[in-house]
């Protein structure tokens, strides 16, 4: 794997300057190559990983499992491409198993889960059902634990 991508994987977010001088590499490689990774869409963006309960404590998250008949020419394409661009949805993926998208989304309340459902989502050509699951708790987030996991692990085991 590219060394820098690799860095920007494991790490926390660094300058350019201190890449550089991990890697041992000048400021200009570093610049370089990550305008080379963005360019080959490689690298999409920079995401912060924030504490879900600390953001917004009145969102809600949501996963919505999608059943679709794929389409003639287009496959599961097209639908998962559509499902994708409405702005509450954080991510989309093709799935094996029991039902064949999974969707991740955020909204202010249960009302307006519900109210992108069955107006947006469920009225979509090629869907032919829906099962939407509310988060309740968030224990790791992209890798990293939350403060309430963590505490709850320092805690000694109470045995009967």
């Amino acid at each position: 794997m590219d060394r820098v991508l690799q860095l920007l994987i494991e790490g926390e977010y660094l300058s350019t300057e201190q890449m550089g001088q991990v890697l041992g590499m000048s400021t200009e490689q570093i610049v370089a190559e990550l305008k080379r990774l963005k360019d080959e869409d490689i690298l999409l963006g920079w995401i912060p990983v924030l504490h879900p309960e600390h953001v917004d404590e009145e969102a809600v998250r949501a996963v919505i499992e999608v059943k679709i008949s794929p389409e003639r020419e287009g496959g599961f394409d097209r639908i998962a491409e559509r499902i994708s661009k409405f702005d509450r949805v954080e991510s989309c993926y093709l799935m094996s198993g029991a039902y064949d998208l999974l969707v991740i989304m955020r909204a202010q309340n249960l009302k307006r889960v519900a109210s992108f459902v069955f107006e947006k989502l469920a009225p979509i050509e090629g869907v032919t059902s829906t099962a939407t699951h509310f988060m309740l708790k968030a224990y790791k987030e992209q890798g990293h634990l939350l403060e309430h996991a963590a505490a709850e692990a320092a805690k000694p085991a109470v045995s009967p």
